[in-house]
């Protein structure tokens, strides 16, 4: 059987959802219900705004890590494995066995390196003489 299939370059939200909830119950029935909860940790400047900070999830024993942004005015110091530290932190006592993150950026790939992450996969050379890496931090029982 063929059908057909349009391009195009939107996704219209009713689309999109429809596609993620059919995801989200093959997964479900396959894996079992998921457990998934958000994770923020803010940044907050002096203004009281957000301009930086931590965003993921645990689910199905596994944080990871969606995006980690520290600004400019806190590099170097070391706040990158603070989040890190406290996101995992909160991962363990959710019960995770571990976590996953992934990165263009070879500093921040540095810096996850120094809070105990390893590359498990890479594609060389992605985009401009940039690779992406995908790295994971097994917990301690």
């Amino acid at each position: 059987m063929t059908t057909p299939m349009t391009l195009s370059d939107t996704v219209p939200d009713d689309a999109r959802d429809a596609i993620l909830a059919g995801i989200k119950a093959y997964n479900n029935n396959v894996l079992g219900p998921t457990d998934r909860r958000d994770l923020f940790i803010p940044l907050i400047d002096d203004e009281g705004q957000t301009d930086g900070g931590l965003v993921g999830y645990t689910g199905r024993g596994w944080l990871y890590v969606e995006m980690l942004l520290v600004p400019e005015r806190l590099r170097g110091h070391g706040v990158a494995g603070q989040l890190l530290q406290r996101a995992e932190e909160e991962a363990k006592a959710r019960g995770c066995q571990g976590a996953y993150i992934d990165t263009i950026n070879p500093v921040a790939r540095r810096a996850y390196e120094r809070q105990g992450y390893s590359v498990f996969g890479r594609i060389d050379d992605f985009v401009r003489g940039y690779d992406i890496t995908w790295m994971i931090k097994r917990f301690l029982p």
